[in-house]
């Protein structure tokens, strides 16, 4: 996985955007990968700061790694955001 981000101090909102690498083949198994990270970023949201923007990008390990994996890796990535985060 990987988390790109952008400051943003004219929108407080936090954003994410999901993408999948072309790695991942067939549209259903990319499909899959992006329902997998959506689902661990509703879990995890509370660890991103907020006033960003994010971009999430999906691997081919994400299709077959326990969902436990996903979420351990979306919180890691995003306690190395700076930034304050919602309580």
């Amino acid at each position: 996985m990987l988390v790109l981000w952008r400051q943003t101090e004219s929108d407080p909102a936090r954003r994410a955007g999901f993408t999948v690498s072309r790695q991942v083949r067939g549209a259903v198994a990319r499909n899959r990968v992006k329902r997998r990270l959506r689902e661990a970023y509703r879990s995890t949201r509370g660890a991103a700061p907020t006033k960003v923007s994010l971009v999430i990008v999906g691997r081919p390990a994400m299709l077959t790694a326990p969902m436990a994996t996903v979420i351990g890796e979306m919180q890691r990535a995003f306690r190395s955001i700076p930034g304050a985060r919602s309580t």
